[in-house]
């Protein structure tokens, strides 16, 4: 049904949230008909992240480049990271220049009083507090560049399960992203916990496209093996009938899928 099979975004345990070796999700890609994956690891620089100072670059290329060896044959596989922050944080992000990476996620993972979404809602922030702080550091992300895609772009939704935003707003960030050349994911966690929409929805990406946006890649933000590629080919049928077009890394440059 479709050319080639990607997930551009898993976590393993080189993440902090994860406990999944990178080998686990190859064996399942094999199970599944799955042609591509990158693995994205956690790179924290907020010291307020639980993952803060826990990724370890070498050490995940060098279970990377053996993982490869054994796998390439039959699988594409791609390194890459998910920076946090990266308008906050752009020195850490060019501390990673060195490392051979194929791909770089920008997200926003902690904003407002530096606070997660799950803490937000612990100490009773309003959805409507929690958007009206989130956008604009999306658009500080955007601006300040140096990644090659937005990750999970409306990312509150998973935690509150409602989504807030202004249209005129959204279009100023994704005419930002096309002027840097940033793209946007198609992320499926949000299917996966349970809501009946993908991140960004078919609506946001409609901005995106009429902004000047064309291209997208997907991912299932997978910390386990067992979740990899889950709800992506239904996701990805709504971003296709709205003709843009997928795509992956290699070697930090676009190709399309």
């Amino acid at each position: 049904m479709f050319q080639i099979r990607c997930d551009l975004h898993l976590h393993t345990n080189h993440s902090n949230d994860s406990r999944e070796p990178l080998e686990n999700y190859c064996k399942q890609a094999l199970a599944i008909g799955v042609d591509c994956l990158c693995f994205t690891e956690h790179a924290d620089h907020n010291p307020k992240d639980p993952g803060y100072g826990i990724y370890d670059a070498g050490a995940f290329f060098e279970e990377f480049q053996r993982v490869k060896r054994i796998y390439a044959p039959k699988l594409k596989l791609l390194a890459g990271i998910e920076f946090s922050e990266p308008h906050l944080y752009q020195e850490g992000l060019k501390s990673y220049e060195h490392f051979p990476y194929d791909f770089i996620l920008g997200s926003v993972h902690f904003w407002g009083d530096d606070m997660f979404p799950g803490e937000m809602i612990q100490r009773g922030v309003s959805v409507e507090k929690c958007f009206e702080d989130y956008w604009p550091d999306v658009l500080k992300s955007v601006k300040s560049g140096g990644f090659d895609c937005v990750g999970h772009l409306d990312f509150p939704k998973r935690y509150y399960r409602k989504l807030i935003y202004s249209k005129e707003f959204l279009g100023e960030i994704c005419t930002e992203m096309v002027r840097n050349g940033i793209i946007l994911e198609v992320n499926t966690s949000s299917l996966r916990a349970g809501l009946d929409e993908a991140m960004p929805n078919a609506d946001m990406l409609e901005i995106y496209k009429k902004c000047g946006g064309r291209y997208f890649t997907m991912g299932s933000d997978s910390h386990m093996a067992k979740d990899l590629y889950t709800f992506v080919d239904e996701a990805k049928k709504i971003a296709l009938g709205l003709g843009l077009e997928e795509v992956y890394f290699e070697g930090r440059k676009m190709i399309k899928a």
